[in-house]
């Protein structure tokens, strides 16, 4: 019977029990599948009323860690280490912890243009026609200043090779469905995003990790698995890895354009956090094989639901021969307003002015506790000795972070944790938690 140890501090027992929980499949000691003790078993041996076990058991299943069947039991989820990142948060519980788990982009207490679009909306008299569906001139007007957009990005594509949707999410999603059939092998980095594995999972398409160093996945790693595998198919983050923070320099990417050439796959790249740095996409490398993959929810707004589909048209064709389906999902004021941004040089500002809040929290950070990565990210990749343990040192220091098993494809995940810097609430506060945990860090290390 698995029996966890309770950590003595001043929670709730209940919640103590679900951290251990969580805890336990993490470290991969409960793995999908398992059955957990029943409730009143596990409580005589923690010495725990009957109510608190049953509550624990209550708040891991809200947090899609379990699952329980009346007459089975309660069993671990497949999908329980992507969802303890994206499950409703319980302030109440740890009302003193800043939340880095999710990256968010920093939002500007003073910002005004939302408010000032819709105004001008309501002044011309154009919002009350923008209740239906995106029209074909809207469509178009979307992709043209999309298209414009990316030749920041030292990418020359043509409108018509531009695909819109209602964020990079779906975006992934639909290249999937349209590119692969259920069952078949799909490449991405060995530490990759929550949302690519829920992807994989959902549409039923088994994922092969790819090794990687401090310059992103490496080629030779992913030549033996395009030949062992036979897949067709690589998701990739090239600029800004998530979880890692690397991106590729010159040399990576062409090494991984060479092989994907010579081993005949397709990259889908998602470029979500690209615009933020220096680095030009893997689709200026390799542009006749990528399918490059963005929103404008890390760069500009989180809330302007507009993304986009980028590459040939013979790979475009095949997720949505009849270009409808992707763009039926739109928000027909979101594409206004992200349409009158891209066009009038809104983004572009919000752009630079994320740019640089992202560098001043990058560099505090990198001061505080070191970096792996040489380039400005939203997000930090902090991994230590086997014997320290992070999780603790982190809560303590009042942070709630992404452990690594989240990222990682298959087993063996590193002694990391993902911090989203830009989600800290101001600059002030970010440093005020990571000066606490790098004093701990730093007292583990005594």
């Amino acid at each position: 019977m698995w029996l966890p140890k309770l950590e003595s501090d001043d929670q709730p027992r209940y919640l103590a029990l679900v951290d251990a929980i969580a805890s336990a499949i993490a470290r991969g000691e409960l793995r999908s599948g398992d059955r957990l003790p029943p409730q009143r078993r596990l409580a005589w041996a923690l010495g725990l009323n009957p109510s608190t076990a049953m509550q624990a058991y209550r708040e891991a299943a809200r947090r899609h860690l379990v699952g329980g069947e009346v007459g089975r039991g309660t069993y671990v989820l497949a999908s329980s280490r992507e969802a303890s990142l994206f499950r409703l948060k319980t302030p109440e519980a740890y009302p003193e912890l800043v939340d880095l788990s999710t990256n968010l982009p920093v939002l500007d207490p003073d910002d005004d243009d939302m408010q000032r679009s819709m105004a001008a909306l309501c002044a011309t008299g154009e919002l009350a026609g923008l209740q239906g569906y995106p029209s074909a001139r809207s469509l178009q007007r979307g992709q043209l200043a999309v298209s414009g957009w990316l030749r920041s990005r030292a990418l020359e594509i043509p409108p018509q090779q531009v695909m819109l949707c209602a964020g990079a999410q779906q975006g992934v999603f639909a290249a999937l469905i349209g590119l692969c059939e259920p069952g078949e092998p799909v490449l991405v980095e060995a530490l990759t995003s929550p949302g690519i594995k829920a992807a994989g999972r959902q549409l039923r398409l088994p994922l092969h990790g790819v090794a990687m160093d401090a310059f992103g996945i490496l080629p030779d790693d992913l030549d033996r698995l395009a030949r062992a595998t036979s897949a067709r198919v690589a998701v990739l983050t090239p600029c800004m890895q998530n979880p890692t923070a690397v991106s590729m320099d010159t040399q990576r990417r062409e090494a991984v354009a060479a092989v994907a050439r010579r081993r005949g796959l397709l990259i889908i790249e998602d470029d979500i956090y690209g615009a933020l740095g220096d680095e030009p996409p893997l689709a200026a490398t390799l542009p006749e094989r990528t399918l490059l993959i963005s929103s404008l929810s890390k760069t500009v707004a989180p809330g302007l639901r507009l993304g986009f589909i980028a590459g040939p048209d013979e790979w475009l064709s095949r997720i949505d021969p009849e270009r409808q389906a992707t763009s039926w999902a739109l928000s027909t004021l979101c594409l206004q307003i992200g349409c009158e941004w891209l066009e009038d040089g809104t983004a572009a500002r919000r752009l630079a002015w994320q740019r640089e809040q992202m560098t001043r929290r990058w560099r505090l950070a990198q001061k505080l506790l070191g970096s792996a990565s040489s380039n400005a990210s939203p997000h930090l990749w902090l991994e230590l000795a086997d014997d320290q343990r992070l999780p603790v040192l982190c809560r303590d220091a009042g942070i709630e972070a992404a452990a690594a098993a989240v990222f990682a494809v298959g087993h063996g995940a590193p002694n990391a944790l993902r911090l989203s810097l830009t989600a800290a609430p101001s600059l002030a506060i970010l440093k005020a938690r990571l000066e606490s945990l790098a004093l701990r860090i730093a007292a583990s290390n005594r």
